[in-house]
């Protein structure tokens, strides 16, 4: 009964860096410093990261919570998230109300640096919660189509921005609004977790500047 309780509870957002944590100017922090529901994992070996350690930061958090949580996590965050629902999740991501997992990296290109292949292959299986993957159409680390993949592979709907970068800190998007109500539409379980590949969404239902795919 308790836990059924819990769950109804308005969920917190546990934001999930990538590599190098996300420094002042990174929208996460931003967040972090504007939304009381915000708090960040702390993942550690940042700089190095080790994947199963990621993997077990994310369990212990969702694990601490203690109601149900929105993920929000950026680059090799959402890699880590990723693992995590596939690897050690299976008795918690009911308390997942919902993932914003924005900028993945393609951990499984050739070119990728070594601190990112680290955490290859890319989990390709269902998400068992609603998923939202944001993607740019010139980020560096990872093509518009291989994040389509990911996204398809995920049964999470794709947003598509131009022409952003890698969606950080040096992307300029400061609190970014458009992210935000992307977190909203989570917050309120308007995103329904899919059972098949995602359709293609009405743009005009999007916040500016992005597309859905």
């Amino acid at each position: 009964m308790m836990f059924e309780e819990d769950l109804r509870r308005q969920p917190a957002c546990l934001i999930v860096p990538g590599l190098g944590n996300s420094g002042p100017a990174h929208w996460q922090t931003i967040w972090e410093q504007e939304r009381a529901d915000c708090t960040r994992v702390e993942l550690g070996c940042w700089d190095a990261p080790v994947r199963n350690v990621w993997i077990g930061r994310v369990d212990q958090a969702v694990r601490e919570a203690g109601g149900p949580v929105i993920l929000v996590a950026h680059s090799l965050g959402c890699i880590a998230v990723a693992w995590w629902a596939g690897l050690l999740g299976q008795d918690v991501t009911s308390r997942v109300a919902g993932a914003l997992l924005v900028a993945p990296p393609d951990v499984d290109r050739a070119d990728s640096p070594e601190v990112i292949t680290r955490f290859a292959p890319a989990p390709m299986a269902p998400l068992p919660f609603p998923a939202l993957v944001v993607g740019s159409n010139n980020d560096p680390y990872c093509r518009a189509e291989r994040a389509r993949e990911m996204a398809t592979a995920w049964l999470a709907d794709l947003v598509v921005l131009d022409d952003v970068g890698h969606i950080n800190a040096a992307s300029g998007l400061g609190r970014w609004s458009e992210g935000q109500a992307l977190l909203d539409r989570l917050m309120e379980g308007d995103v329904r977790r899919r059972v098949t590949a995602p359709a293609p969404i009405v743009p005009a239902a999007l916040p500016k500047h992005a597309t859905m795919r």
